[in-house]
């Protein structure tokens, strides 16, 4: 075990200034130079006393507690749980610094804390909790724990390194799962949002009879089972199950700038999983397919939970690339697969003219036997130039770069919607949640 290495605290280090005091009165007399010279030397003396004095690193264990799956984009706890291991009667007062992936943002991972006596702790160890934020997907790696344990005069501290090195998977944001499906379960459990949602539906699926109530389609009067039954019943439909809805994430270059802090592809893959969560809950069956100048990843619609696991352990690498990407090799690919009529979802972007004219030619070849819908993300801040009043000549230039590559995201989106091809649109904060809307208003008007 290292003993460690010694580090003056700040009385220490205001002790030393103490005596420049004197040593600046030396001129004067040759007496203030000694004084000066005794107050260093006893301070030094003093800090070596405390550094030998002062616990070791085996008087103290250290755990860190963290999940061995993150999510990236949120707040994510890390705990240090702290163990006394010597018998010493007398509170040990440290320093800790844990050491978070490199890449990531952290809040708390350096605090002081005072550890009690053994006896004291025993049922319920010490813990120091942080925060991590992992701003992308993959593989992240924490480094040890480092430790200044303090010596019982204040003047210096033993530094020792704990190993603790532990690697760990950041996923997209699995707690955005998690409320998506609570919203989802408590909406459905909602008498008033089943009526508000049934009344809007134009699904094809016969459901249930229920008693006519003013204001229902007369279309939907089961006239039969109204003669059988003495009394107005009405037919209530659902979205069909069982459909594929197919993902296409682009991976290429022009998902790899950031919008509000994160990648492009980092805010796709989180809606992506999102709409794939809903769709394997309502009972489709839902694929995907990663690409860029090739296809990076492919998993053919299935459904059930075992099926999203899969997507998400898919998905958590998928980075972007500098290269362009190749659209008609992506859809070939995927539609020489499936057969079946699918909602085609593509997560891209829409500002580059060549880009876009691909994308064009190959996302319209897919209507009438398929329903495509494009979505992307709005950067605000290309938003805000494009109308801004230019106060300089730089920004004349910028707010015309910004106008007309939105003049080509409005002149793409025109010809996919007047060709049939559905079209989403939103801000970093709200592209999940769209993107989903898309998805739940396909099902409920019964496009697919």
């Amino acid at each position: 075990m290292s003993v460690g290495r010694p580090v003056p605290t700040g009385l220490a280090v205001a002790l030393l200034a103490a005596g420049l005091v004197p040593a600046a009165l030396a001129v004067a007399s040759p007496a203030f130079g000694w004084l000066a010279l005794t107050v260093d030397v006893a301070v030094l003396a003093l800090c070596a006393v405390d550094f030998l004095r002062a616990p070791r690193a085996d008087a103290v264990a250290v755990h860190r507690r963290v999940e061995p799956i993150l999510s990236s984009g949120t707040r994510n706890a890390v705990h240090l749980d702290f163990e006394r291991t010597d018998d010493s009667a007398s509170p040990l007062r440290l320093e800790a610094r844990d050491e978070p992936p490199g890449d990531v943002a952290s809040t708390g991972h350096r605090q002081a804390l005072t550890l009690p006596p053994r006896a004291q702790h025993a049922d319920a160890p010490p813990r120091l909790t942080y925060f991590v934020t992992p701003p992308s997907r993959g593989d992240a790696r924490f480094g040890d724990v480092h430790l200044r344990l303090a010596g019982p005069l204040g003047l210096c501290a033993r530094q020792v390194r704990v190993p603790a090195a532990q690697a760990v998977k950041v996923y997209p944001d699995l707690t955005a799962l998690s409320r998506e499906a609570l919203a989802l379960a408590r909406a459905s459990e909602s008498p008033s949002a089943r009526t508000q949602r049934r009344r809007a539906a134009e699904g094809r699926e016969f459901e249930s009879l229920r008693e006519y109530r003013p204001g229902d389609d007369y279309r939907h009067i089961d006239w039969k089972a109204s003669a059988r039954h003495g009394d107005t019943l009405v037919r209530t439909w659902q979205p069909e199950k069982h459909q594929p809805v197919l993902l296409l994430l682009d991976c290429g270059r022009h998902m790899a700038g950031q919008v509000q802090g994160r990648r492009k592809l980092d805010h796709a893959v989180d809606a992506a999983l999102r709409l794939a969560r809903v769709g394997l809950d309502a009972g489709d069956v839902v694929g995907v397919l990663a690409f860029a100048s090739d296809v990076r990843t492919f998993l053919p619609p299935r459904k059930g939970r075992e099926h999203l696991r899969l997507i998400t352990e898919s998905l958590y690498r998928t980075e972007a690339a500098l290269e362009e990407s190749d659209y008609g090799r992506a859809f070939d690919f995927a539609f020489a697969r499936q057969t079946r009529r699918a909602l085609v979802v593509l997560f891209t972007d829409l500002v580059d003219p060549d880009a876009s004219a691909s994308l064009l030619t190959r996302t319209l070849a897919l209507r009438p036997r398929h329903l495509p819908v494009v979505a992307s993300l709005l950067d605000e801040d290309v938003e805000a130039a494009a109308t801004a009043v230019p106060r300089e000549a730089q920004d004349a230039y910028s707010r015309q770069a910004a106008a007309r590559l939105e003049a080509e995201y409005r002149r793409t989106a025109t010809t996919l919607r007047d060709s049939g091809a559905l079209v989403v649109r939103a801000p970093a904060r709200g592209f999940g949640a769209a993107a989903l809307n898309a998805y739940l208003d396909v099902k409920s008007r019964g496009l697919l």
